[in-house]
């Protein structure tokens, strides 16, 4: 189990280490400009989006087509709190505009009602380029 432990602190790591200055919060990119290929790395690859919005099958491997479209988180906390155990779908970020999805990506994982979305979502603070390639990658999904 040691796993899951390793994931959620490597990613809480990776996504903070891209803090944008506030002079760089002002220029923020249009979201449909981002490049689809790098967000696509950033989701699978760095910030693990994958991992808990996909279905899996009964050995725990993901299932193709339920990629980005919600499932069961695949592993518990240690210690009582309110962790959150469905990730919803994210593919094409239903419910989210480009604003909406900027600040989600850019400011400590803020949900579409002002409130911080509940763990195990890491608190990202991306890059204002790298949420833009992300959402343009999310939103290319068919």
């Amino acid at each position: 189990m040691r796993g899951p432990f390793v994931l959620l602190g490597l990613v809480t790591v990776m996504v903070t280490v891209g803090v944008p200055a506030p002079a760089a919060q002002a220029s923020r990119p249009a979201a449909g400009s981002g490049n689809v290929e790098h967000g696509r790395y950033i989701a699978e690859r760095v910030a693990m989006c994958v991992e808990c919005h996909s279905g899996r099958d009964g050995q725990g491997n993901l299932i193709e087509n339920q990629r980005y479209m919600g499932g069961l988180i695949p592993f518990t906390p240690p210690w009582p709190n309110d962790w959150a155990m469905r990730a919803p779908r994210n593919k094409g970020l239903p419910g989210y505009d480009d604003a909406l999805a900027l600040r989600l990506l850019t400011e400590g994982s803020i949900g579409r009602n002002g409130a911080q979305l509940r763990l195990p979502m890491p608190r990202f603070r991306m890059t204002p380029e790298d949420a833009a390639d992300v959402i343009a990658f999310l939103r290319s999904l068919p």
